[in-house]
């Protein structure tokens, strides 16, 4: 840790990942900054460092978490070209990944444990058998768990491993279609109920949903095909009482899917969003203590 020196005769400080830590003169180590050395230029641009670190940090969290979503194949070359910067190997270090073969499809039988990324080398992984082995491919998949057969027995494995992912993949939680549905609405989420239309679509953006024309939306995409989940929230006043309506999904020129058309990608995300979102509804005790 560099230690670097204040204005302020005797005082040093350091960041330590994105705190700023702070020594007097005698070298004892601060519980926090001293307000005085608030405005120092070393402390301001400790702080300013900091605050990049967590926004990097944050957008390599969100990219991976797209590779996964959209279930995009990645060029192991930039895998490794990433791979020394700590916030992109915190975000990939331990997610499944699938060699792509030249056919565009990915081997799932050769999955395994990301823990390595070199130009040279290629893509290395613990696989399920334990080993730790190179992936002889150009591009890996990072697929959705929805797409993982035995997800529990990976689960399980994962466990054992002491396998902590950053970027959540093998305990996102999943939602399979039923075998039989029809129409293109799906309602198991309508009749949400939020004190106010404001509430229900700031907890959306919280979220990290996009909010239109009343709807939350999760973008998609399915075997390289652009899909929209779109949850109805309302479209009244935003301080107005509002019911949530049904899930829908459409592709990239509006056209609403039958239901039986949907994806497992898509079908599972769409629905994540619609449960995350109807979670934060009013419950029936909580309607009665206010009144």
């Amino acid at each position: 840790m560099g230690w670097i020196e204040t204005e302020a005769g005797g005082y040093t400080v350091a960041l330590d990942g994105t705190d700023v830590l702070c020594r007097n003169a005698a070298g004892r180590r601060l519980k926090q900054v001293p307000p005085k050395l608030r405005d120092d230029s070393a402390v301001v641009r400790l702080r300013q460092l900091s605050e990049w670190l967590e926004r990097h940090e944050r957008e390599c969290g969100e990219q991976t978490d797209t590779w996964l979503v959209r279930s995009l194949p990645v060029p192991v070359a930039l895998l490794a070209r990433v791979w020394p910067d700590a916030a992109w190997q915190s975000a990939l270090r331990d997610l499944v990944v699938a060699p792509v073969g030249a056919d565009g499809w990915a081997e799932m039988a050769r999955a395994g444990f990301l823990r390595d990324a070199d130009v040279e080398k290629g893509a290395g992984i613990v696989d399920l058998d334990g080993d730790s082995v190179r992936l002889e491919c150009e591009s890996v998949l990072i697929p959705h768990p929805v797409l993982l057969e035995d997800l529990d027995d990976l689960r399980e494995f994962a466990v054992e491993l002491g396998v902590e992912q950053k970027v959540e993949q093998l305990f996102r939680e999943v939602w399979r279609r039923p075998a039989e549905v029809s129409g293109t609405e799906w309602k198991a989420y309508a009749d949400g109920k939020f004190q106010q239309l404001r509430h229900a679509t700031a907890r959306a953006v919280s979220l990290g949903y996009r909010v239109r024309g009343g709807q939350a939306l999760c973008p998609l995409v399915e075997d390289g095909r652009a899909l929209e989940a779109a949850y109805w929230l309302g479209a009244d006043y935003p301080d107005a009482e509002a019911l949530t309506g049904s899930l829908e999904w459409r592709d990239r020129d509006g056209r609403r899917l039958p239901l039986a058309e949907v994806g497992p990608v898509a079908w599972s995300e769409g629905e994540r969003m619609a449960a995350l979102v109807y979670a934060g509804r009013v419950a029936v005790d909580d309607e009665e203590a206010l009144r």
